[in-house]
């Protein structure tokens, strides 16, 4: 095992205010989809139950259903009883794919523009730091600030058009959105689900775990225990454990898109082993 070394985080925590790059992945979407073959709509991504049109289809279900509740105020259904968001969510999202993956592709791209357009405006209008109209769950928050909601948002759109650019081109075929401006963010905003996801997780006091996504979009986050765990942005400690998972598959990891055993076959751990392998039970979507 090579020697590990002192922590040293490339980044602050603070708000990550990404509100203009709604747009620039929304475009990144739209010339993807109307490059596809006919054939490529029916290709297996790695939701097992998803085919490229159902992704797509799933997009434009959410950001038509988000405008609607926190934009317009229309609420249909009555909120879930605690305990129930998942499975909810769960019925909102087959619901709206059974419906929007009928459409043709011609008409799914055009109607998916025109939403990421209303979409983007919405959420570039928004104060960042007033409250959102719905709490980052996975994080554990029971409310959220607007910017938080907003890369959350982020989030959603970027790792389901990772999910269609995988399925149609396995082999990478170029950056597309693994570019720092873009994905940086959404690393960013899935490792803030840390410390929930890390809640029951016993340890002594001062104990350091060092998070490396590795690749030219990646970076480093620390996580540490003091009474409960905290992302912090620097610390004296030596880390007890060193994760590093490879950019490519990181997404991947954190939006249930790996088994766990593959992953950790692709990635690296120093120190404390078990410690370490608790990161990749970080789910940073509504599961």
């Amino acid at each position: 095992m090579e020697r590990m070394t002192a922590a040293t985080p490339n980044r602050a925590l603070r708000p990550i205010l990404c509100a203009p790059l709604l747009r620039r992945v929304d475009r990144e979407l739209v010339a993807l989809l109307r490059s596809l073959e006919p054939s490529d709509w029916d290709a297996q991504t790695v939701a097992p139950q998803w085919k490229v049109r159902d992704v797509a289809a799933h997009l434009l279900d959410t950001q038509l259903r988000k405008l609607s509740l926190a934009r317009d105020g229309w609420f249909v259904e009555s909120p879930p009883a605690p305990g129930e968001l998942a499975t909810f969510i769960h019925r909102l999202n087959r619901e709206g794919v059974t419906v929007f993956r009928r459409l043709s592709p011609t008409v799914l791209t055009a109607l998916l523009e025109r939403a990421g357009e209303e979409s983007a405006t919405f959420h570039e209008a928004l104060d960042p730091f007033a409250p959102a109209a719905f709490a980052v769950s996975w994080a554990g928050e029971a409310e959220s600030l607007n910017w938080f909601d907003t890369v959350r948002e982020l989030t959603e759109r970027w790792h389901h058009q990772q999910q269609i650019r995988l399925a149609i081109d396995p082999a990478g075929g170029g950056p597309g959105i693994m570019t720092r401006e873009l994905y940086d963010p959404v690393l960013d905003a899935f490792l803030r689900g840390l410390p929930h996801s890390f809640r029951n997780v016993a340890a002594a006091e001062g104990t350091l775990l060092k998070i490396q996504v590795s690749g030219d979009a990646g970076g480093a986050w620390l996580l540490e225990r003091d009474s409960r765990w905290t992302l912090v942005t620097s610390s004296t400690a030596m880390p007890s454990a060193e994760v590093t998972i490879p950019q490519e598959i990181a997404w991947r990891v954190f939006t249930k898109g790996i088994d766990k055993a593959a992953a950790l076959a692709e990635s690296r751990i120093e120190g404390d082993r078990a410690l370490g392998e608790r990161v990749f039970d970080l789910t940073a979507i509504v599961a």
